[in-house]
C-alpha cells in the first residue's frame, strides 16, 4: 500500500499543475491518468511498463482516441452488499480463459468532483 501511494503522489502533484496548462493528451484518459489506473490496479513494474508504452504513444505519430488500461484479473465471487462503484471492470472478451479486463471509471464519480466546485 506505501509503494501505491510512493508512485501516486507524483502524477497527482503533475495532474494538479497540468490544470493550469492547455490539454495536449491525444488519448482518453489521458496519459496521467492511465497511469493513476495502472499504478491502483497493476503492480509497480507492470504500471510503469504499461504507463511508459503509453507516454510513447501520445505524440503525431499515432492517431489517439479511447485507450483504457488493460488489467490482468481473477475476479472473486460476487459480494452481496451495497459498495460506491468508483471503477467498472469489463472483460475484453467473452472467453472464459481470458482474463483480461478494461478499466472505465464511473461517470458519477467524475461528476461528483465537478458538482462539489458550483
Amino acid at each position: 500500500m506505501r509503494a501505491k501511494k510512493l508512485f501516486l503522489a507524483p502524477i497527482k502533484g503533475y495532474q494538479y499543475i497540468s490544470k493550469l496548462l492547455p490539454a495536449s493528451c491525444r488519448y482518453y484518459p489521458s496519459c496521467s491518468e492511465y497511469a493513476k489506473w495502472q499504478f491502483e490496479f497493476n503492480a509497480p513494474h507492470k504500471a510503469i511498463w504499461q504507463s511508459s508504452l503509453r507516454i510513447l504513444r501520445c505524440n503525431q505519430l499515432f492517431v489517439g482516441g479511447i485507450d483504457y488500461p488493460l488489467i490482468r484479473l481473477d475476479i472473486p465471487k460476487p459480494l452481496y452488499k451495497k459498495i460506491k462503484v468508483v471503477y467498472w471492470i469489463v472483460p475484453k472478451s467473452i472467453a472464459e480463459d481470458n482474463r483480461l479486463y478494461y478499466i472505465i471509471k464511473d461517470f458519477d464519480v467524475i461528476n461528483e468532483g465537478v458538482e462539489d466546485k458550483r
